[in-house]
């Protein structure tokens, strides 16, 4: 019986996006309940009290960090088709543009090896 075919299983896009979405908002609690920390003890708690305020700290900070690292993780994930296409397929998603960029190369060294 021959061996299963070696292949790379990640999750879909969705799934990280959750996972960015996860990890940013513990970094975000984090660093927000040190800099929450760090004001309440510089200017006192203010007005509405000590958990009000490091708890507002850490929140925001938690959304924004968790909303950026959404993103960045789904700007980061790749196809898993990306590198397996031929360089001249119509479907190439990565190649197609570097083929037409060397196509243009190629015709401006014919035009100026024309003019000389």
């Amino acid at each position: 019986m021959p061996p299963p075919p070696q292949t790379v299983a990640g999750g879909s896009t969705f799934d990280k996006m959750k996972m960015g979405a996860i990890m940013g908002s513990c970094v975000g609690l984090t660093i927000g309940f040190i800099f929450g920390s760090f004001s309440v003890l510089r200017a006192g708690p203010g007005p509405r009290g000590l958990v009000a305020t490091l708890s507002q700290y850490m929140l925001s900070s938690a959304a924004t960090f968790g909303f950026f690292m959404s993103i960045g993780s789904v700007i980061r994930t790749e196809s898993q088709y990306a590198y397996a296409l031929p360089p001249n397929s119509p479907n190439g998603i990565i190649s197609q543009p570097i083929m037409m960029a060397w196509k243009r190369s190629e015709e401006r060294k014919k035009m100026e090896s024309a003019r000389q």
